[in-house]
């Protein structure tokens, strides 16, 4: 899966001549994707600049040239929301996120906000719902509310394998949830707990979300959210 791989560090690879090796091959990457910005030239659609310049974002993340990463992803995120590309607008935040800056939780609540309302890879959408979980408290209700949303978008819009795999990952992301927050490891339990966190109801938690996404934002939102409704596919 694209979006839910982990993350590589140092410290998974066997010596310090392999990260270098790896760093290289990032390089390179980053190299290949500038040149292929330049053959297509500035004035060329957004929608085709825009994955090569993400691409290169994600390549910057990797070698932790992280002000660079956020300047690139800020800087086209605007453009992205004004030609209605949504999945591009997400990844924007997902890389803002990434780079751990002081406004990286508001970049993931916009982002969550996003691939919830609007029908972008499922993949995506669970991904920035589980950067909520990892960044919530362990007795969060936050973390709850997001991994069934997560249940929720790969019931709603996965389809054959993708939705296969995206149900498993969220039934365990949904389960790590119920350890931390209430240390439940039964299913007679875990059912309880659902129930009474109403995670079985999307009328009740997705408005839980969007009061959360409010609070991320410090009620700061870089679009107007009304406006955007306005565009949601019927």
């Amino acid at each position: 899966m694209k979006y839910l791989q982990s993350k590589t560090f140092l410290g998974g690879n066997e010596c310090a001549d392999d990260a270098i090796q790896s760093s290289q091959l990032v390089e390179l990457r980053l190299d290949e994707l500038r040149k292929k910005l330049d053959e297509i030239g500035t004035g060329a659609p957004l929608d085709t600049k825009l994955p090569l310049i993400l691409q290169q974002c994600y390549a910057l993340l990797e070698l932790n040239r992280f002000d660079e990463a956020w300047d690139l992803a800020h800087a086209h995120f605007d453009q992205a929301i004004s030609e209605e590309l949504w999945l591009y607008a997400v990844e924007s935040c997902d890389i803002m996120f990434q780079t751990g800056k002081p406004e990286s939780i508001k970049a993931l609540a916009h982002g969550i906000w996003l691939s919830v309302t609007f029908p972008v890879d499922p993949e995506l959408s669970v991904a920035m719902l589980q950067h909520m979980v990892d960044e919530s408290q362990d007795r969060s209700d936050g973390a709850a509310v997001a991994a069934a949303t997560a249940g929720y978008i790969a019931d709603m819009r996965a389809e054959d394998k993708q939705r296969e795999n995206l149900q498993f990952f969220t039934i365990q992301l949904l389960g790590q949830v119920a350890r931390t927050h209430s240390q439940v490891e039964d299913q007679e339990i875990f059912d309880f707990w659902v129930q009474q966190l109403e995670l079985d109801n999307p009328g009740k938690f997705l408005p839980r979300l969007a009061t959360v996404l409010d609070i991320l934002t410090g009620g700061d939102w870089w679009f107007d959210r009304d406006q955007l409704r306005s565009k949601i596919p019927e």
